[in-house]
C-alpha cells in the first residue's frame, strides 16, 4: 500500500461518509474510524479499511483527516486516550476539516508541531450535496508545503480549494462563510413568509427573483425546500447554532459587533428549542411562519 496514496479519515457522519467515498473513487486507500462503528461498517463495500481506534488510523496513515462536530470532539479524537496524535509520527500531516474554534486550532497545531507533525485546518462549505458531488469549497490554513502535499487529497473532495494563510485562517474564513450564510438564509425565510402572507405563488416568486440581484445559493437551493416542506438535513440546525457560537466567541476576541448575526442566532435558538435541531437549517422558516401565523411550507 503506497503511503502517498493512503489517507486516514475520522468522523463518518453526513459529510464524512460521502467525502470518504470520493477519496476511494479517486484511488486513495482509506483507513477510517468512527465513534459509531455501524456507520463505518456501512462503507466497507466501498473499499474502506476500518481501524479500531483513532490511534491505529494514525499508525497506518501519513495523512489523517478529521471531520467531527465541535472543538471538544476534535481534542478528544486527537489528544484523548488512543487519540490519533499517539499514532502519528514526525512528518505526518493532520487535516482537520471540521468547523472549530480558530484559537483552538492554532494551539493544537503548535502542540503537534513540536513533535514534527504538520496540521492543516481545512473546513468546508457546500453541505451534504457538495460532499456527495465532490464540489465542496475548502478553505485551508497552515504551511504552504503541507498544503501542496495534500492538494490532490483536497481535489478529490472539492472544487474550490484556497490556501488562506497560516494556521487558523481556514477556520476564520469558514466563520466568515457562516456569517454570510446565516444572514442570507434568515432573510430568505423572512422574505418567503412575507410572500406567503400576501398570497404569492412561492415557487414562482423564487423563480422570479433568483435571477436578479436578490439571487443566492440559499434562495435557490433552500428556499424551494422551505416551500416544499423538505427539511432533511444538508447541514443541521444544531450545528449551525454551534457555528454561531464560534462566531460570537471569535468576534468577542476582537470587539467586532455582529448585529445581523446576533438576530439570526435567536432564530436558530428558537428552532432548536422547538425540536428542529436535527433538521436542515432551512427549518428556521418554521419559526418565521409561526410568528407570522401564515403557512410557507406545503
Amino acid at each position: 500500500m503506497s503511503t502517498e496514496k493512503t489517507v486516514g479519515f475520522i468522523g463518518l457522519g453526513i459529510m464524512g461518509a460521502p467525502m470518504v467515498r470520493n477519496l476511494a473513487k479517486a484511488g486513495f486507500q482509506v483507513v477510517a474510524w468512527n465513534r459509531t462503528r455501524s456507520k463505518a461498517e456501512a462503507l466497507q463495500g466501498d473499499g474502506i479499511t476500518l481501524a479500531d481506534s483513532p490511534k491505529s488510523v494514525g499508525e497506518a496513515c501519513p495523512v489523517v483527516i478529521t471531520m467531527v462536530s465541535d472543538t471538544p470532539d476534535l481534542v478528544a479524537v486527537t489528544e484523548g486516550p488512543d487519540g490519533v496524535s499517539e499514532g502519528l509520527s514526525a512528518g505526518s500531516i493532520l487535516i482537520d476539516m471540521s468547523t472549530v474554534a480558530p484559537g483552538a486550532t492554532r494551539e493544537l497545531a503548535e502542540r503537534l508541531g513540536k513533535r514534527g507533525i504538520s496540521m492543516l485546518d481545512a473546513p468546508v462549505s457546500g453541505g451534504s450535496t457538495g460532499a456527495q458531488q465532490a464540489t465542496l469549497a475548502i478553505m485551508v490554513g497552515g504551511k504552504e508545503e503541507a498544503f501542496q502535499r495534500c492538494l490532490p487529497i483536497f481535489q478529490a473532495m472539492g472544487k474550490t480549494i484556497t490556501h488562506m494563510g497560516p494556521s487558523g485562517m481556514g477556520q476564520t474564513t469558514k466563520l466568515v462563510n457562516q456569517i454570510l450564510v446565516v444572514g442570507t438564509l434568515s432573510t430568505v425565510a423572512e422574505a418567503l413568509t412575507f410572500a406567503a402572507a400576501h398570497g404569492a405563488d412561492l415557487l414562482r416568486t423564487i423563480e422570479a427573483v433568483a435571477g436578479g440581484a436578490a439571487g443566492s445559493w440559499q434562495l435557490q437551493n433552500l428556499g424551494s425546500r422551505m416551500v416544499e416542506g423538505d427539511f432533511a438535513p444538508g447541514f443541521m440546525v444544531r450545528l449551525q447554532r454551534k457555528d454561531l457560537r464560534l462566531i460570537t466567541e471569535a468576534a468577542h476576541e476582537k470587539n467586532v459587533p455582529l448585529p445581523i448575526s446576533s438576530v439570526a442566532k435567536q432564530f436558530y435558538a428558537a428552532a432548536e428549542a422547538a425540536g428542529y435541531g436535527e433538521e436542515g437549517t432551512q427549518a428556521i422558516v418554521k419559526v418565521f411562519q409561526r410568528l407570522a401565523g401564515v403557512q410557507v411550507s406545503r
